[in-house]
């Protein structure tokens, strides 16, 4: 396997090293963006550089595909990078300070925090002390958010180039090509330093192969097409299941090839010179995972269906046991199984972000009467603007690159408002009725997305509009996993019912709400007892044709017969056979659904349980069998077949 950090990895690469070390001089910029597409070599060049300043400065390096992207994440990931314990972010600034006369805090991969990337820009960036500089490295330019910035030095914008022939031809002599080959190979490969490596492993001793002249994907598909012919059966598998999954692990494997045994399966894979090993696993380079995958899908649609089955059966498995600080890892394992455009862009876009969104502030009050007044009735905008001065905080708004106002949102946990307020307001007042008609249990929450109003566009679809679910989607990460409930608003549904279909939200036409003439249609998501990892388990089992014929309708709530009866659930009823159902064959105990499902830390017996269990089993009727009683522990959820004698 080749070093990602040898010396050769940075061969032409001098100007940026300058441009970097510029950061440790005492007018210097405090944070760089270094960028540039997957495989240019982005990580080597600022491993080189921290080496190389090892002497002078302190580092402490995150890749952020590890970490969950919420402020607290990013704290809690930067403290134990650092070995301290610091609560909050100013703590955890000045501990850092204080551990060395300058730091370099480097975030590499950064693209995977996007959700944070208005946080990093307005909360850590201008609190960075004087002695601590800051290195964002990943695939994309500076957002908005960054460019926009009110309260920080411009940045230093580092792109990274392809390399120039003559440095890829000394790249491919010192990776073993013949100087002749090496210079011809070299005027092919677009100065893309994983596509030199893949040449160099593909053309060794193969002086008769030339390379065509096409894109950089196009040269990237045929060395990766090169380098699997030349890799044996078993190694083009352990290859092809690496390209379906975010990362590798040994039970991944165990479970992606069960007539392998995955520790020696999962050595091979770590000697492979395309693949990166991380502290959560293995994963393959991007610019070669792409290619991978696309040719599985294209050849073995089939094969490849399965392995990212496989692959959903397995997380789903280990779910029950992933605590807190493991959570984020499985969310993007199961993110990364969706290929959905409208779940995944949701969470992590792969285009330029076109508009900031950032708390308001009152500076911003009256762009936000202006779009009220614009878009809203005279009942619909005072209940508005009476959220504005009673809860600010509850607004998000969303700026253009001047830095103008073009639209907000505001959303709030019913919960942490005035309940005067709720009550006063035609919607909101709505929303609790329901709530109270079917509570969520114990220590569970509830997000009302009150109103988003772009200054052109009003509610509909456009860039306001999805700069503003880009944030609420961080909203959900921050309220997981109590999160178990969201509830919005607008008055047009047409444009956003494909959409909402995806993502489960059903529309509750018993509590629309009529102001200034116009309905106000209401949607809802239940998440489920697993809160947003629940949801996504449920929207990848659909993607990929699992869970068909469950007993349990999460959307409307309903148990379904084997006759094709539909009877209501109680909320606890749904949470205790929805978490029975999840975790099909496998016994629960009383304590575990007193805690997932009640959110209690009760030890000991309850009846609490066996009274939910039992209204269910009525319920049932001849399926009644399917929860079975486990001796000394609880319950265990079998699915029965219609000809199936029931358990007793």
């Amino acid at each position: 396997m080749i070093d990602p950090i040898v010396e050769d990895e940075v061969i032409g690469r001098e100007v940026e090293l300058a441009r970097l070390r510029s950061l440790l001089e005492a007018e210097g910029p405090r944070v760089a963006h270094l960028h540039g597409v997957a495989g240019i070599g982005k990580t080597a060049l600022l491993r080189r550089f921290v080496r190389e300043t090892s002497g002078e400065a302190a580092c402490w390096w995150l890749d952020c595909r590890d970490f969950e992207p919420t402020p607290e994440g990013c704290v809690g990931a930067l403290a134990q990078a650092a070995g301290i314990e610091a609560e909050g972010l100013p703590a955890l600034l000045e501990a850092l300070a204080g551990r060395a006369p300058l730091g370099i805090v480097v975030l590499d991969s950064v693209e995977a925090w996007r959700l944070l990337d208005t946080w990093l820009c307005h909360r850590l960036a201008p609190r960075l002390p004087d002695s601590l500089c800051l290195v964002l490295c990943g695939r994309h330019r500076p957002s908005m958010s960054w460019v926009a910035g009110e309260r920080l030095p411009p940045p230093l914008d580092l792109p990274l180039a392809p390399l120039a022939d003559e440095a890829a031809g000394r790249l491919l002599t010192r990776l073993g090509l013949a100087p002749a080959q090496a210079a011809e190979a070299a005027r092919w490969l677009h100065g893309h330093p994983l596509a030199i490596r893949l040449a160099a492993t593909t053309l060794q001793g193969r002086p008769d192969h030339r390379l065509t002249d096409a894109s950089l994907q196009r040269v990237m598909d045929e060395l990766t097409e090169r380098y699997l012919a030349d890799a044996d059966d078993g190694r083009r598998r352990l290859l092809e299941g690496a390209a379906v999954v975010r990362r590798v692990t040994v039970p991944l494997l165990q479970a992606l090839f069960p007539d392998l045994e995955a520790e020696p399966a999962y050595a091979t894979l770590h000697r492979l010179d395309v693949t990166e090993a991380s502290p959560d696993g293995l994963a393959l380079q991007d610019a070669v995972k792409e290619p991978v995958a696309h040719t599985l899908r294209a050849r073995d649609p089939e094969r490849f269906l399965d392995y990212r089955r496989r692959a959903w059966q397995a997380l789903t498995r280990r779910a029950a046991a992933t605590g807190s600080s493991e959570l984020w890892r499985y969310t993007a394992d199961m993110l990364y199984l969706i290929e959905n455009p409208v779940v995944r862009e949701a969470f992590f876009p792969s285009g330029a972000q076109a508009r900031v969104v950032e708390p308001a502030r009152p500076v911003h009050g009256a762009a936000l009467e202006r779009i009220v007044a614009t878009h809203e009735g005279e009942a619909g905008g005072r209940a508005l603007l009476r959220w504005w001065r009673c809860h600010p905080e509850a607004f998000v708004v969303v700026r253009d690159e001047a830095g103008a106002c073009r639209g907000f949102c505001c959303r709030f946990d019913p919960a942490r408002v005035a309940p005067e307020c709720l009550a006063d307001d035609p919607v909101t007042a709505s929303w609790q009725a329901h709530l109270a008609a079917e509570p969520l249990p114990e220590g569970r929450r509830a997000l009302f997305i009150r109103r988003w109003l772009g200054e052109s566009a009003g509610e509909r679809p456009g860039d306001v509009q999805a700069a503003a679910w880009l944030d609420l989607k961080r909203t959900y990460m921050e309220m997981r996993p109590s999160l178990a409930r969201v509830y919005l608003t607008v008055t047009d549904l047409a444009p956003y019912a494909a959409v909402a279909s995806t993502l489960g939200f059903r529309h509750l036409a018993t509590h629309d709400v009529r102001l200034d003439g116009r309905d106000h249609a209401t949607a809802v998501l239940d998440f489920g007892v697993g809160s947003v990892d629940d949801w996504l388990a449920r929207l990848a089992a659909a993607e990929l044709g699992l869970g068909t014929g469950e007993p349990l309708d999460r959307d409307a709530r309903e148990l379904v017969l084997a006759d094709g009866r539909r009877l209501p659930l109680t909320p606890l009823e749904f949470g205790v056979f929805g978490y029975l159902v999840d975790r099909e064959g496998e016994a629960v105990s009383r304590e575990r659904l007193l805690q997932e499902v009640w959110h209690s830390h009760y030890k000991g017996w309850s009846n609490k349980v066996d009274a939910v269990v039992a209204g269910l089993r009525r319920k049932l009727g001849p399926q009644a069998g399917s929860i079975e009683t486990v001796t000394g522990v609880g319950y265990r959820y079998r699915a029965q077949r219609p000809d199936e004698t029931p358990r007793a």
